[in-house]
């Protein structure tokens, strides 16, 4: 069956850094895209950053750029994302996913999802 588990959330200080790892299983990983997503409480699950099937192309949400970096190993089905200089609005659950559709921006083009990593940065 098709599995991702993400892991590497934790509480972390405002401006400090984190790396997110998210293990896939279950179907060929180079064929798919890839991408982070997160949900604070309240607010629905937005974008976060892409990658393709390569690795060859990042995209990354406005509110991240310059400071997430998302990347893939093929040989080890793994997808990260690196997380600098953090920020409280950071707070959240990540969650990685496989994409299948059109737009890596919205959920709907993701079909499967990982249980979620807490990630909490305190000012």
């Amino acid at each position: 069956q098709v599995q991702l588990v993400e892991s590497g959330g934790g509480l972390v200080q405002a401006g400090g850094s984190l790396r997110l790892s998210c293990a896939a299983s279950g179907r060929t990983f180079s064929n798919y895209a890839m991408g982070w997503f997160r949900q604070a409480p309240g607010k629905e699950r937005e974008f976060v950053a892409a990658i393709s099937r390569s690795g060859g192309s990042t995209y990354y949400a406005d509110s991240v750029k310059g400071r997430f970096t998302i990347s893939r190993d093929n040989g080890k089905n793994t997808v990260y994302l690196q997380m600098n200089s953090l920020k409280p609005e950071d707070t959240a659950v990540y969650y990685c996913g496989f994409h299948y559709s059109f737009s890596y921006y919205n959920s709907a083009g993701y079909d499967y999802w990982g249980q979620g990593t807490q990630v909490t940065v305190s000012s």
